[in-house]
């Protein structure tokens, strides 16, 4: 098999593609061919060394991919050689094998796409659990979307317009509005123009008939948390997920006091450990609105596992729309 390898975090240019023994997998383990690993925000942190999870070195990036069984250790019973998968590990995808636990791999109906199977776990589980379950996301309600093009972005307004809600896309240029609307966006605002605090706040409340968005959905933080908050409605919820835009905002705790909004934490990873039971039911209601047509992940380009540091440096310019996946030639 070959791998990407890090061993040592420095960074991007510290991975090398390298030939390594094919695993046995132990008990509780399958092998895992892998077909196709996308690429997502944490995947840059964790060989920068700047996740919370740390694993130590050397250890192979890519946190989410699918592919074939190719052999089942001691004690696993659900999964069989031959069967499709789709596994989010946190490490182990951007390879040609993976020995990987069989309880975070989920069997695949066979009319589910192995390169959409590996850009879908991750976004698409953080927008239903943030929606659905923390926000209690009802019909009718409007949702603002910040960093509305990437990849919990882009499934966040699918996930949202499947649940009743209008859509208000925030993105930070025209094409990435344009993508937006072309998944079911309701309306754009395109923070390149709109750069000035009072001018994003004008254009939202225009937006909103004055009355500002129910639910903000978060990946991004950085300048924009503020304004946003500043413009969400009486009882609204914001949904905190992640900083990809940097710095983490310090939002003045009178905001909430003064619309009767709350501040919520969204952390799928650890509501998925938490709770599995109930993380294995979503997964399987975002499985069937897959096969149904709702939802379906945006792939902004396919390419070798090799070229990954390619995808590595779109990620970092801020130039994926959607997700990047890498593909193995078997």
């Amino acid at each position: 098999m070959h791998a990407w390898l890090c061993e040592n975090p420095t960074g991007v240019d510290a991975l090398r593609w390298q030939e390594l023994p094919t695993p046995t997998p132990g008990p509780g383990e399958v092998l895992i061919e892998i077909a196709a690993a996308s690429l997502n925000f944490p995947d840059l942190l964790i060989v920068q060394n700047q996740y919370q999870f740390k694993p130590t070195p050397p250890f192979v990036p890519g946190s989410e991919y699918a592919g074939w069984v190719r052999a089942v250790g001691p004690g696993v019973t659900h999964l069989q050689p031959g069967q499709a998968v789709a596994c989010l590990t946190g490490t182990g995808g951007f390879a040609t094998h993976t020995a990987a636990p069989a309880d975070r791999c989920i069997p695949l109906p066979p009319a589910f796409d192995l390169t959409d199977a590996a850009a879908f776990i991750m976004t698409y589980a953080t927008a239903y659990h943030a929606l659905i379950d923390r926000a209690a996301l009802q019909p009718g309600e409007t949702v603002l979307v910040l960093g509305a093009a990437g990849g919990v972005g882009t499934a966040s307004i699918q996930v949202a317009k499947h649940a009743g809600a209008r859509v208000i896309a925030a993105a930070s240029s025209a094409d990435k509005c344009a993508l937006s609307q072309r998944i079911g966006a309701d309306a754009t605002l395109d923070y390149s123009v709109h750069t000035a605090a009072g001018s994003f706040r004008d254009e939202l409340k225009r937006l909103t008939d004055g009355r500002g968005p129910d639910v903000i959905v978060d990946p991004v933080g950085g300048d924009l948390a503020e304004p946003a908050f500043r413009s969400i409605a009486w009882r609204g919820r914001y949904l905190v997920i992640g900083f990809a835009g940097g710095p983490i905002p310090r939002l003045p705790l009178n905001l909430p006091l003064l619309k009767g909004a709350s501040l919520v934490g969204v952390f799928w990873g650890e509501f998925a450990r938490r709770e599995p039971q109930a993380n294995a039911a979503m997964l399987q209601t975002l499985a069937q609105w897959y096969l149904q047509g709702h939802i379906k992940p945006v792939i902004d380009r396919v390419l070798p596992m090799t070229e990954l540091p390619q995808a590595y440096a779109l990620m970092a310019e801020r130039q994926v729309r959607g997700k990047v996946v890498l593909r193995n030639d078997h």
